[in-house]
This record gives structure tokens, C-alpha cells and sequence, in this order.
């Protein structure tokens, strides 16, 4: 264990040893790392932790730098661990260069298929053991932290104290069909918004696409931006200040007649998977219980015209952004994504999935918790939010439009301390 200070708190980073199949603790281990955070005028003092199940799936824990955003709130009444789950940040990375050491893309397959939710969960429970010595904790997870959490209510409840769930109510039998049939009405929601903000934007947005359909441009990454890979950019438009940091991106594209630099290197950042591979891998199959997506997002596309770009790129109609939506020609043009795409296809087809909640069991729940259900949320659809809120015994949600799905860390901590405070039962 290593401590240091930073101002205000004092951190601790932590690598746990836990197996990769939890069905097969002798055999092959894997790392978890965890970074403690607690207050620095607590550091002595004996205080309830709190775990944190980052968004993703594929994304490490924030990396703080003081008690910034909804942490503040958090170190008032907790110490907190911060948990890379499998797979990113500093655990045991799941990257192409890390999976090239397996011979073939079905052993690479296999090996992933112990990176969903029940898995994190089962290390969440090994790692509880040894950071509070037996006693529960508190669990906030957020978006796909919020599948985990419900996860974790559904097979080991009494490990957790209280739980605090921020925009990540999953469907608890619904397919990732249903899912997506859903989230593409919202997605077509946010892209007419942005365009009665934006009304300039909708020229812009069609001149790029049709550039782009012209002749693929290559970007800095040696990747190539197609039209399908230019309309992804849209997963931002579900945040608070998505429309705005979209609306910029389309401001000044072009430069001598072609698309420039600048704007190349900007949508790069947006579009490439660099940082989070496993989110492009395994974020259909985070849906599958019993039954294969087989590309789900591209299949349900087709349900919704509007998001047709050849009815914008070659006639008036506005180019439809897509959003959090993985498509298997994503994989084929992000160069850290190439050498695993013959892995997420085999991944796409899998039928052999486990359930990953138990709807008996969240009905006896004992549990205290508090869900915050965005109502315009673009990624989890509140539906199927709120089906589950109804679905877990005792549990108190809050629905609003106040915020979006990012509202946990906008808030400055105003949305956790409503959740704790309602968890509580003081509101």
C-alpha cells in the first residue's frame, strides 16, 4: 500500500489478487486495483466505507484531485475506495496488446466473457473482506455502476449497508433489443433539441457527412473517419453540456476545402476507444442474459429511419447523431479495436450468458436504497427505470429533470446527498 496527500484528503492505492473465474478460485488470478480516499482531518478516525462502481462498462474510477464534485459529499460521512474494475485503470488491463498473448479470438472471447457485472460484483465482495474486515458497505454506482449495484442487491446484499444508484437502473429481463428500442427515440430527442438550438448546425453537421461519404478522412491515429464513425460523436449529447461541446465541434471543420486538423484531432477524442476498449467490446453483451445481441444497435437502427444519413447526405433531412450505440464497423476502423474484432463478433453471437439479477430476491430486498432516474436520460431509459425502482422492496426513487445523466458529477454533490438523505429517510 502506498499513502500520499493531496489537498484536503489523504489516499491510499491498493492492488487486490482476486481469480478470474469466481467458479474457479485456484485458477488464473488477476490484479484489482483500488484507490482509498478518506478526508485528511479524518485519517485516524473509524468511519463506514463507501465503494464506488464506476460507469462504463470499460472505464477506470475517476481519478481524483481533492475532494472534488460528489466526493465532498461523500468523505463528510465516509471513507471511500475508488475500484478500477477488471479489466481498467490499473487493475489487469484488457487491451489488444494484453489479449494478443492468446492464440485465438475465441480464447480471447472466453477470457472477457469473466469481465460483466456478476464478476465485478464477486470481486467488489473478495476486496469487501479484506478493506472493512467483514463488516458491509455502502455501494454508489453509477450508470453501468448502477447495473453493478443491482447486480451486487441481487447476490450478495448482505455485503452492503446502503445503496445509492445514479442513472443506472438496469431492465431487470429486458434485451438489449428492447433496450435500444428505446434509447433510439431518446437519441432522435437530443438530436432535434440540439438542432432547435443549433439551427446552424444542421448544414454543418450535413457538409461534414457529405465530405466524408465522398472520401473516408484519416485521422492522426492512422484511423479512418467514416460517415458511421462521424455520426458517433452524438454519444455526448446526452450530457449537461453535450449539445454546446458538440455545436463547437461543428463550428470551423473545414480549412482549403477539406476537413482540418483541428477538427480532426477533436473528433478523434470523441471517437476513438483508446482509453476504454472493453466499454466497444463488451457493452452490448453487459445487456445479455440467456440470448446473444448479435449486434443489437445495428440490427434496431434500422427500425428508425430518421437515422438513415444517406436521407441527410443526399437530400435535406438533418444528419440524426447516434449515440453510446456500437457498431461492428466501429471495430473495424479503430485501430486499437482491429485487432479485436473478430472477438467481439464471436462475443456478439454468445448465447450462454448468466442471469445477472435475481427479481426474487431484490423483491425481499432489505436493503436500503435510493435511485436518482433521470428523466430525459439518453443511456438508461427511465422505462425501464422505473419498472425496476418498482421491482426492488423499499426502494426510494427520485425522478428528475433537473439534470442529466452526468448529474452525479455536475452537482457538486447535491445529488448524492439527496440520495443518502432519502436512503435515510430524512426526506
Amino acid at each position: 500500500m502506498i499513502s500520499y496527500r493531496q489537498p484536503g484528503t489523504v489516499l491510499t492505492d491498493r492492488i487486490f489478487t482476486v481469480p478470474l473465474d469466481h467458479g474457479d478460485p485456484g485458477g488464473e488470478q488477476i490484479e484489482v486495483f483500488g484507490r482509498a480516499v478518506v478526508a485528511a482531518g479524518d485519517a485516524a478516525a473509524k468511519l463506514p466505507w463507501l465503494v464506488f462502481l464506476q460507469g462504463g462498462p470499460g472505464f477506470g474510477a475517476q481519478r481524483p484531485s481533492g475532494r472534488e464534485a460528489w466526493l465532498d459529499r461523500a468523505l463528510k460521512d465516509f471513507r471511500v475506495l475508488l475500484l478500477d474494475q477488471r479489466g481498467t485503470g490499473r487493475s489487469t488491463p484488457a487491451t489488444r496488446q494484453t489479449l494478443a498473448r492468446f492464440d485465438t479470438a475465441l480464447a480471447q472471447a472466453e477470457y472477457l466473457a469473466h469481465f460483466r457485472a456478476d464478476a465485478i460484483v464477486a470481486d467488489a465482495e473478495l476486496i469487501r473482506g479484506q478493506v472493512t474486515g467483514g463488516e458491509p458497505w455502502a455501494v454508489l454506482g453509477q450508470s453501468f455502476g448502477g447495473f453493478c449495484t443491482v447486480t451486487y442487491l441481487s447476490t450478495a446484499p448482505g455485503g452492503i449497508s446502503e445503496a445509492f444508484i445514479t442513472g443506472g437502473l438496469p431492465g431487470l429481463t429486458a434485451t438489449a433489443d428492447e433496450v435500444y428500442r428505446l434509447t433510439y427515440g431518446r437519441v432522435a430527442a437530443k438530436n432535434r433539441a440540439h438542432y432547435e438550438r443549433y439551427p446552424m448546425d444542421v448544414e454543418r453537421a450535413r457538409q461534414v457527412a457529405r465530405s466524408l461519404a465522398a472520401a473516408p478522412a484519416a485521422m492522426p491515429d492512422g484511423g479512418l473517419l467514416t460517415v458511421e464513425r462521424f455520426l458517433s460523436v452524438g454519444r455526448i449529447l446526452g450530457y449537461s453540456t453535450g449539445s454546446d461541446a458538440l455545436h463547437y465541434l461543428l463550428e470551423d471543420p473545414f480549412a482549403g476545402g477539406q476537413l482540418n486538423d483541428d477538427f480532426l484531432h477533436r473528433v478523434q477524442a470523441l471517437v476513438s476507444y483508446a482509453s476504454a476498449p472493453l466499454y466497444a467490446v463488451l457493452h452490448e453483451p453487459c445487456y445479455a442474459q440467456g440470448t446473444a445481441t448479435r449486434w443489437s444497435a445495428r440490427r434496431i437502427r434500422a427500425e428508425f429511419s430518421e437515422f438513415d444519413a444517406a436521407a441527410a447526405i443526399e437530400g435535406d433531412q438533418p444528419l440524426m447523431f447516434t449515440g453510446e450505440m456500437v457498431y461492428p464497423s466501429l471495430l473495424r476502423e479503430d485501430p486499437v479495436l482491429q485487432p479485436l474484432a473478430e472477438c467481439a463478433e464471436l462475443l456478439a453471437a454468445r448465447m450462454n450468458w448468466p442471469a445477472l439479477y435475481d427479481a426474487g430476491r431484490l423483491r425481499r430486498c432489505e436493503v436500503p436504497v435510493a435511485a436518482a432516474v433521470y428523466f430525459d436520460d439518453m443511456y438508461v431509459p427511465r422505462e425501464l427505470s422505473l419498472e425496476t425502482a418498482a421491482a426492488i422492496r423499499g426502494l426510494r426513487r427520485w425522478v428528475t429533470s433537473e439534470y442529466e445523466h452526468d448529474g452525479l458529477r455536475v452537482s457538486h454533490g447535491a445529488v448524492l446527498d439527496r440520495l443518502i438523505r432519502m436512503a435515510r429517510g430524512e426526506v
